[in-house]
C-alpha cells in the first residue's frame, strides 16, 4: 500500500489542487492529512487562492481515501462540512514493521513524546517546517505544510511505499528519504 501523507492546507484551494495532483501522479492508495484542513488560523497569512468550501468540494471526492487528524485549527463546525473523520488526535498506521503515530504536532511533537517504543515513527505538522531527525531511540518526521511553508521551506508532501518515507515538492523532487 502507498500512503500520501501532506499537513496544514489552512483552506487554500490553490495547493489542494497542486496536493491532489501530486496524489494521482503518486498513484497513491490512501492519504493520510495531518490537520489544518479549511482554516487558516489566527498566526498565519491567507495562504493563496484562500477558500475553504472550495477546498471541502475537492477533498469530498476523496473521502473513502482520506484517514485525518486533528490540527489546533480544526473544530466541530469542519467536521459538519467533511464527509470524512477529522477529529481524532492521532492516528496509527503500520506501513512496514516500524509503528507510525501520526498527529498534528500542536499536543504531541519531539519535545512532549506520545508512547512510543524504540524504532516508531512520530509522525506531525503544525510548524510548517520539514524534518527528519532522531531523539532517544525513535525517528521524528514533518512533512511541512502544503500551502504555508515556514523557514525557507518548500510546500510538499510524503510518500511512504515499499519501507520507504520520502519528501516531495509538488514538482515531484526528492528532498530526504528514510528507509523503514
Amino acid at each position: 500500500m502507498k500512503w500520501f501523507i501532506a499537513s496544514d492546507i489552512h483552506g487554500s484551494a490553490y495547493y489542494t489542487n497542486q496536493m491532489l495532483i501530486a496524489f494521482e501522479n503518486e498513484n497513491a492508495d490512501k492519504m493520510l492529512l495531518l490537520g489544518d484542513i479549511l482554516y487558516h488560523g489566527p498566526r498565519n497569512d491567507l495562504p493563496r487562492d484562500y477558500s475553504p468550501k472550495d477546498v471541502i468540494a475537492m477533498l469530498t471526492p476523496y473521502a473513502n481515501k482520506i484517514l485525518c487528524v486533528r490540527g489546533n485549527c480544526d473544530t466541530e463546525v469542519d467536521q459538519m462540512v467533511l464527509p470524512f473523520p477529522i477529529l481524532a488526535d492521532y492516528a496509527i498506521i503500520c506501513p512496514s514493521d516500524r509503528t507510525v503515530y501520526a498527529t498534528h504536532g500542536h499536543t504531541y511533537n519531539p519535545d512532549n513524546l506520545p508512547p512510543l517504543a524504540e524504532g516508531d515513527i512520530l509522525l506531525f505538522g503544525h510548524t510548517h517546517i520539514p524534518v527528519l531527525g532522531e531523539k532517544n531511540g525513535y525517528t521524528y518526521v514533518n512533512p511541512g505544510s502544503v500551502s504555508i511553508p515556514k523557514e525557507g521551506s518548500e510546500c510538499g508532501y510524503i510518500v511512504i511505499e515499499n519501507g520507504k518515507l520520502t519528501r516531495k515538492d509538488f514538482s515531484g523532487k526528492e528532498l530526504f528519504t528514510l528507509v523503514l
